[in-house]
């Protein structure tokens, strides 16, 4: 029977650049596949005013989630308004126990950007939350007693905040499905001007297999492939867990770093 994996974004985009090939993967080998973004993208653009383009972002994001084959789930607050404070926790922590997940998956905690780093700390403690019946969540969702394994995909950029590289624990090989990833990306269509004006970027897609590439140049053996460093245990299962690389087996190179 396959595990139930929850994915958590931040922005409409940020899971698709960062960790769809993953979830694909995932998908193809059985696993239920939930689709979080924790803002809803409604500073994105020159060209739109905030409602009408959350709205855009929104019916993008579902469309690429049903792309995935995934269940999508709200977003509960705005662009640079992901903080790391008590209301946005307890609302990522009842979609958590609404889903009861064996797999989270979420941003790096160093990023070249705040609502980045913030909503990997939401979706760590909301994950940590899941068995505590005294935190109320919103809305109200039963804890449960689960074990449950905590990923941190790459940094955009795959740097930090200090230009500094971030290597992975491992690597997964998303070669069979880049062409897959691409298309998901793709129905992110508002996000092409913004990032060709704000970034500099030429074609967002173009910049997204360049990145898996670089990423797979890093794993030494891939061709395309994305990275993740596996959060403590502590406080999320009993024993140390690794159900990505269980699922995974064939499409998982761990770094030296790690083996060792």
């Amino acid at each position: 029977m396959g595990k139930i994996v929850l994915a958590i974004g931040c922005h409409p985009d940020d899971l698709e650049f960062m960790m769809s090939g993953t979830l694909f993967l995932l998908k193809d080998c059985g696993c239920e596949v939930h689709y979080m973004n924790v803002a809803n993208g409604n500073c994105g653009s020159l060209e739109y005013g905030s409602a009408k383009l959350a709205r855009v972002r929104r019916e993008e994001a579902k469309a690429a989630c049903a792309f995935l084959g995934a269940r999508f789930h709200e977003s509960v607050t705005n662009d640079l308004e992901v903080f790391y404070e008590d209301t946005q926790i307890r609302k990522v922590a009842a979609v958590v126990r609404e889903v009861e997940p064996d797999l989270v998956l979420v941003m790096s905690p160093e990023d070249y950007m705040e609502d980045h780093m913030n909503s990997s700390r939401l979706g760590v403690t909301a994950a940590f939350t899941r068995g505590m019946p005294n935190y109320r969540t919103i809305p109200s969702r039963k804890a449960y007693q689960k074990d449950v394994a905590v990923y941190h995909a790459l940094p955009y950029g795959l740097r930090d905040g200090l230009d500094r590289i971030v290597v992975p624990d491992f690597f997964v090989d998303i070669s069979s499905v880049i062409d897959r990833k691409q298309e998901m990306l793709s129905k992110h269509r508002s996000q092409q001007s913004w990032l060709d004006e704000s970034q500099g970027l030429n074609s967002y897609l173009a910049t997204m297999r360049s990145m898996s590439a670089e990423v797979g140049a890093m794993s030494g053996s891939f061709r395309f492939s994305e990275g993740f460093r596996r959060h403590n245990h502590l406080g999320f299962s009993e024993a140390r867990i690794d159900p990505l690389k269980d699922l995974l087996p064939g499409f998982v190179r761990e770094t030296a770093e790690r083996r060792a």
